[in-house]
């Protein structure tokens, strides 16, 4: 199984051997995972002997047991986090492809609930139109009653015009009669009672055929409110048809100035869009230059961290081997020419102050001593202590470590100060025991290796990185205050950018709420037009028969006024007959 290790090298003995171990941190497992291994797991390692303490490598491990060789982790490292990053890419675009499709869904759904509501409110409508198609056709059939009655009275106008016409022909045989009879009473100057009472029953007759017309007209009275009641509802609807008509070229002058008005705005939404991408690409690009710029700070922090580590080592180099000296930089000449009184005061407050920065570092010694040795205790007792307590005694542990740590890192630089302060005493002791005829002998020491140039040199490139790291931080800082400023204003135009989105939509949707409604105007003002003109025709011819049938009852009541007239005549004569002297006596 392959795992990522640790290489672990510790000396063991005083002639610089060293032993190779491996720490396990992670194994890969069959589905090409990788997950931590538990614990502190070291195995032995010295087929990365060549590899320096603290690299990482790639082993192939079983039974505790290296198998081949042993590989650098970089390669693999960088493969990994590579396949990792496009992962990440993948994720982060399926993330984005799934909150489109959320987004598409939301659009779809408030959609199909406008929808929705238009199709119930088109059925509310359509349902309104139906109770008026229904009182339209309601109306129709009461046209048809209408012209059934109208017919009826017709027929019963035309029968009672047949009888009309049959009594006038009887009445003008009778009359034919009276005037034949009224020549035979000229001729023979006399009458009969036969006769006489033959012409009454006559006359009684004609007067009992003349043709009642109340009946007839009451009925044509009712046809013609029934007539005007129709056309007072239809003139409503003619009426109801001119504002819808009205209504109907109002609204669609506004639909087309509103969209007008929306093909305005979807230009101004794709000109901000179209801008918002161009910023888009523009903050990545910053972005990308950001991360750049933080990838260069982050190698230059690592190498100042390299730099002041590889300085804490020759410090700490110099302060514990007794081959390594660091030289100060004193004015030679200056001591050479002072008063020698005056050198000897300086020597000797040069050892007084060594003296007491001695005792301060040896208490610190004696110090880091006793931590060190809390720290070891606190281990022993941690290996020995149950589970219960070993979580209080490792938080203690981890307490103390980091003391002894400070004050081991604090010790380097004391230690270098001492030595420094050192090798200045011995210049001086030096220059003093020259000039005072004393030979040094071997004091000199001339085989020492001499790190103070090495520990300017790295103190003079520390500072130059310092300085160059904080240039890049301060860049660093701008760039992400631009970026931010960027993305404040991205998100702005994104809100301004979905406001007119929203706007728009909402335009649109009343824009297609108003299309259907003057649909439905023009469908209602189609429908009208459509039934209307029929009924108004139908409902002119009926009056236009009433009119006729009104036109010849009277006539016909005037004829019968007029066969009234002439029978009562008739019967003044008869009775004028009877009465003579004459027509009695014979």
């Amino acid at each position: 199984m392959l795992y990522l290790a640790e290489v672990k090298k510790q000396k063991t003995g005083p002639f610089g051997g060293s032993k190779t171990e491996l720490k396990l941190l992670a194994c890969q497992r069959n589905d090409q995972s990788w997950s931590a291994v538990p614990g502190d797991e070291i195995i032995p390692g010295d087929e990365a002997g060549g590899m320096s303490d603290g690299a990482l490598a790639i082993v192939n491990v079983s039974n505790n047991r290296i198998q081949g060789d042993v590989e650098p982790a970089g390669t693999r490292l960088a493969s990994i986090l590579q396949n990792f990053s496009r992962l990440l890419d993948k994720a982060k675009s399926q993330e984005e492809e799934i909150e489109q499709w959320k987004q598409s869904l939301t659009y779809q759904s408030q959609e199909l609930n406008r929808r929705e509501m238009e199709m119930e409110a088109r059925l509310e409508q359509m349902q309104a139109m139906e109770e008026e198609v229904e009182q339209i056709d309601q109306q129709r059939q009461d046209l048809e009653s209408t012209k059934e009655e109208t017919e009826r009275l017709r027929e019963e106008f035309d029968r009672k015009q047949q009888e009309l016409e049959g009594a006038w022909e009887h009445l003008r045989g009778e009359q034919r009669r009276w005037d034949e009879q009224k020549e035979q009473l000229q001729q023979t100057s006399g009458l009969s009672e036969d006769d006489v009472a033959a012409m009454q029953e006559l006359l009684d007759r004609l007067s009992t055929a003349v043709a009642p017309t109340d009946t007839v007209r009451e009925q044509l009275n009712q046809a013609f409110d029934i007539i005007d009641q129709q056309q007072s509802e239809l003139d409503s609807d003619w009426q109801k048809l001119d504002n819808q008509r009205q209504q109907a070229e109002q609204r669609q002058t506004e639909i087309d100035e509103q969209a007008e008005d929306i093909h305005q705005r979807k230009q101004e939404l794709e000109q901000v869009q179209t801008s918002y991408e161009e910023a888009q690409a523009e903050l990545k690009v910053q972005r990308n230059a950001w991360e750049m710029k933080q990838e260069s700070v982050h190698l230059l922090s690592l190498q100042l961290q390299t730099h002041q580590e590889l300085h804490q080592e020759l410090a700490r180099l110099a302060t514990s081997s007794a081959d390594v000296k660091i030289s100060q930089e004193v004015n030679i000449q200056a001591l050479e020419n002072m008063p020698l009184g005056e050198l000897q005061e300086i020597v000797q407050n040069l050892q007084q102050d060594l003296e007491r920065v001695v005792q301060f570092v040896n208490d610190q010694e004696e110090e880091l001593t006793f931590q060190r040795q809390a720290v070891e205790e606190l281990q022993d007792k941690i290996n020995n202590a149950s589970e219960y307590d070993r979580i209080s005694l490792e938080s203690e542990l981890a307490d103390e470590q980091d003391r002894y740590q400070m004050l081991d890192e604090t010790l380097v630089g004391q230690r270098r100060n001492l030595r420094e302060r050192e090798e200045i005493l011995n210049q001086h002791n030096r220059v003093l025991r020259r000039r005072q005829g004393i030979s040094e002998g071997s004091s000199a020491d001339p085989h020492k290796i001499d790190l103070g140039p090495v520990l300017n040199q790295l103190e003079e490139q520390r500072q130059q990185q310092e300085s160059e790291l904080e240039k890049l931080e301060n860049q660093v800082e701008q760039m992400r205050q631009s970026i931010s400023q960027a993305e404040e204003m991205l998100t702005q135009q994104e809100s301004e950018q979905e406001a007119k989105r929203s706007e728009l939509q909402g335009l649109e949707e009343n824009w297609q709420s108003m299309k259907l409604e003057v649909a439905e105007l023009w469908s209602q003002v189609n429908l009208y037009q459509e039934l209307l003109p029929p009924k108004q025709e139908a409902l002119n011819q009926i009056r236009q028969i009433l009119d006729a049938i009104a036109q010849a009852l009277n006539q016909i009541q005037e004829v019968g006024d007029y066969q009234l007239q002439a029978i009562s005549e008739m019967r003044q004569t008869v009775d004028g007959m009877v009465e003579s002297p004459e027509l009695a006596a014979s």
